[in-house]
């Protein structure tokens, strides 16, 4: 028999995160007939999206701004809340101080200035906000102060998120389909037309697309052999943070077949403090994001050696956490420990450390602690102990000296192992949250590093999200793209929060072009 006709839609979307689902309903807004197309079975819906934290960073005009987002915020809570405003000024300065201003001008400009429309449509799309209390903000003297310029999460993190992107493109219409692998791009004539999919049985078909592709499919950051190629030697021995499915085909199909240029940082990516007891090759679906280990700025991390080897309050976490797991990786076996003492344990967030979450090492005295430590593979009790009598003397003569500053969580507050009488001479100087290691009991978590996605990606036109040919320079006939495979934004680094409006600005605007490429008739 004579094969039939190809299966037609307006616009295909690969990838069923926080990218691909805004991409696909902002195309279905447009009117378009969507196709999802994720090569992950429907257990594991959602990429890396369902293991974030569910954090939007955006700018925005102060409390009465996202007041109207959130479902957490009642006059009596909103009354105690002391909330900077966070403007397209600040925003911009965060993203470029953190890449080394290596941020891709024009793709940060959209960012930037798209994030607070972008925010606000996905509230209109059914997203639901809160206030993130319990990552950004801290309680004191009554008020709840929140921190780091970034002030939304969805409820239920990003489990949360992903179930409402499915709710809201049921409704739209959009025809998602699970376990459907795409091996392929369909050219002709310089234009993606469609995709190839791997059948069952090892064969292929085509769907083909009037609009044209989205690519939402995520990095490379689940394939042990491109990290090594790309990130370096050592980065096949990181842990995946998330799914285990984002491993790259679809970058390489672009460039290979359809000739897209390349950018941004592919020797990068966000990695991240985690807990060395997790599986090494994906995240859990159930504890997704309660594996990430933050709690650093609130004591000090030492290595197998028991040596400290960052400055760990050196920022904000939120512009930290994402290149301390290269540091981490960096370390004697790839693994460190942080430790507090029972005052800035207390501040620890349960999600991440409580006993049923995390292997807790508890003792009375630091050298108990040590020798705790040891029998999980901690081989530096002695360089601790001294490193640790040397950080306490610092932060006892910094405070003695400056008698008037006071530890403040919420704040960068200058509390230091920095003084005219000392510093630290076996490691790093702790510049702010410099509070000493001294009420017993003691804690210890033993951590490895984490990665969350790859920085590497597709140049991408920053008006359309429109793919950038390698060859012409102008974009790409029917290619778009949005989520981890837009190369260009970030270096080395990346503001907290940041990943998933950026998903949602970029998968909007190419699900709003593929569709105008079809010719359709808005619906809305």
């Amino acid at each position: 028999m004579p094969p039939s006709d190809p299966e037609v839609a307006d616009v295909l979307v690969i990838g069923s995160g926080n990218a691909g689902f805004s991409a696909a309903s902002s195309a279905a807004q447009h009117g378009a007939r969507v196709i999802l197309l994720e090569k992950a079975p429907a257990a594991w819906a959602g990429g890396n999206t369902t293991f974030t934290a569910g954090a939007y960073r955006t700018a925005f005009a102060g409390l009465s701004d996202v007041l109207p987002l959130v479902t957490n915020a009642p006059a009596s809570i909103a009354s105690r809340i002391d909330m900077a405003p966070y403007t397209p000024a600040d925003f911009m300065a965060d993203l470029r101080r953190v890449t080394d201003a290596r941020t891709d001008p024009a793709l940060a400009l959209a960012l930037v200035n798209e994030s607070n429309e972008t925010t606000k449509w996905l509230h209109a799309l059914g997203v639901r906000f809160v206030l993130s209390f319990h990552r950004q903000a801290y309680e004191i003297a009554n008020r709840f102060k929140f921190w780091g310029g970034m002030v939304l999460a969805v409820e239920d993190g990003g489990k949360g998120l992903v179930r409402m992107h499915q709710a809201a493109a049921k409704r739209l219409g959009v025809d998602v389909r699970y376990d459907t692998p795409v091996t392929g791009l369909v050219i002709e004539n310089g234009a993606v037309v469609g995709v190839t999919l791997a059948r069952p049985d090892g064969s292929t078909t085509t769907i083909r697309a009037r609009g044209g592709v989205v690519l939402a499919a995520g990095g490379f950051e689940a394939s042990p052999r491109l990290r090594a190629a790309y990130l370096g030697p050592g980065w096949d021995r990181a842990y995946v943070r998330g799914t285990p499915y984002n491993t790259g085909e679809l970058l390489h199909a672009a460039m290979g077949e359809a000739g897209a240029a390349s950018a941004g940082n592919w020797s990068g990516c966000h990695s991240t403090c985690w807990d060395a007891a997790a599986d090494a090759n994906t995240g859990d679906p159930g504890l997704t994001n309660q594996y990430t280990k933050s709690g650093y700025p609130l004591g000090v991390m030492v290595n197998a050696e028991g040596k400290r080897f960052v400055d760990e309050g050196e920022d904000m976490r939120n512009y930290t956490y994402a290149k301390f797991g290269r540091a981490v990786l960096g370390q004697a076996g790839g693994v460190a420990w942080q430790v507090w003492d029972a005052e800035g344990a207390g501040w620890l967030r349960k999600e991440e450390y409580a006993p049923d979450v995390v292997e807790r090492v508890e003792a009375g005295s630091l050298e108990e602690l040590a020798d705790r430590m040891a029998e999980k593979g901690f081989a530096g009790k002695a360089a601790f102990l001294d490193g640790l009598a040397e950080y306490n003397a610092a932060v006892a003569a910094f405070r003695r000296e400056n008698p008037n500053k006071k530890f403040d969580p919420s704040v960068k507050d200058g509390m230091s192992t920095r003084s005219s009488a000392s510093g630290l001479t076996l490691g790093p100087d702790k510049t702010n949250w410099a509070t000493p290691i001294t009420k017993a009991p003691f804690l210890a978590v033993k951590i490895t590093c984490g990665v969350t996605f790859t920085f590497g990606g597709l140049k991408t036109d920053a008006a359309t999200a429109g793919v950038v040919s390698q060859v012409t320079g102008k974009t790409i006939p029917g290619l778009y793209v949005a989520g981890e495979m837009v190369g260009g934004l970030y270096y080395g680094n990346y503001p907290g929060g940041s990943g998933l409006t950026a998903g949602a600005v970029f998968g909007r605007k190419a699900g709003r072009e593929a569709a105008r490429r079809a010719g359709v008739r808005a619906a809305l």
